[in-house]
């Protein structure tokens, strides 16, 4: 599966993405302490909705587009629309912004980011992005690798970001790995992974890998129909090991709004592994 993220810009899944990311992000920097933060795969960091890619799948009109012209969503997308908005001044929606720009735009003084692409294209344009914050950085590096090594060295809370696209067969081993190695180098840190789910077990094979190294797991679950055909993306999770308390109900909505976007089969809900 190719899950490049310029072709899904704007998509529902980048709804559940980004709106959580942003609840995440607000938990993890409600005290003094900095927080290092590291993007796995960054990309290109915002996007052009009117580009080839993003008008080559046109799945933009059934996400941001759908929950920009809704002013009765909910309010744990708030975060998000506020920085759609910012970014597309003339009120015409047309630039999305990926993770770099959201997390860039909510860096403290003493937070640190480092925001890893390997493709050329994208890294530079990722570092077109970051520029204005120098507490960002854009690495062409591997970023399974760099997340163990940045977070290692941390010396407090730290938070990683793992959304791949998927185009590796072995992008779900090498998420469990790095969660594992993150974990036993820093226990304070929180990583979070987006997944696109497809079939069943593929997604049940992911949550018992990773249960014996976050047994508490936060699991935000967004279904438009049922796991049935491993052809389709039938739905996205993001699954958060160290998640703050009380993201449960918030990240429900989030998911339960997006599922709606569906044909009437959706089904969307945030839960513990072991709660």
């Amino acid at each position: 599966m190719n899950y490049r993220h310029a072709f899904h810009a704007g998509n529902f899944a980048d709804l559940v993405k980004h709106a959580g990311l942003l609840l995440l992000l607000e938990a993890l920097q409600a005290g003094e302490h900095s927080l290092n933060i590291v993007d796995t795969h960054a990309g290109a960091g915002g996007y052009d909705l009117e580009g080839e890619l993003s008008r080559r799948t046109g799945e933009a009109a059934q996400g941001i587009f759908r929950l920009m012209a809704d002013d009765g969503a909910p309010g744990v997308f708030d975060g998000l629309k506020a920085a759609v908005r910012a970014g597309n001044p003339d009120g015409v929606v047309r630039f999305y912004p990926g993770s770099p720009s959201l997390i860039a735009a909510r860096l403290r003084r003493q937070d640190l980011y480092t925001a890893c692409e390997l493709r050329d294209d994208d890294l530079a344009l990722l570092e077109q992005t970051l520029a204005p914050w120098r507490q960002a950085e854009a690495r062409q590096a591997d970023g399974y690798e760099t997340a163990v090594a940045a977070t290692g060295r941390a010396k407090g809370p730290a938070f990683v970001l793992i959304d791949p696209p998927f185009e590796r067969a072995d992008d779900y081993r090498r998420i469990v790995e790095t969660w594992r190695e993150v974990k036993r180098r820093n226990p304070w840190a929180c990583l979070a992974a987006w997944l696109p789910l497809k079939d069943m077990e593929t997604f049940d094979a992911f949550l018992r890998d990773i249960e014996p190294i976050a047994p508490d797991a936060l699991v935000a679950e967004c279904r438009l129909r049922p796991l049935n055909d491993p052809m389709k993306m039938n739905g996205c999770a993001l699954v958060i090991a160290g998640a703050p308390a009380g993201l449960e109900g918030p990240l429900g909505e989030v998911c339960a709004w997006v599922a709606g976007l569906g044909e009437g089969q959706g089904r969307g809900e945030a839960w513990r592994l072991n709660g």
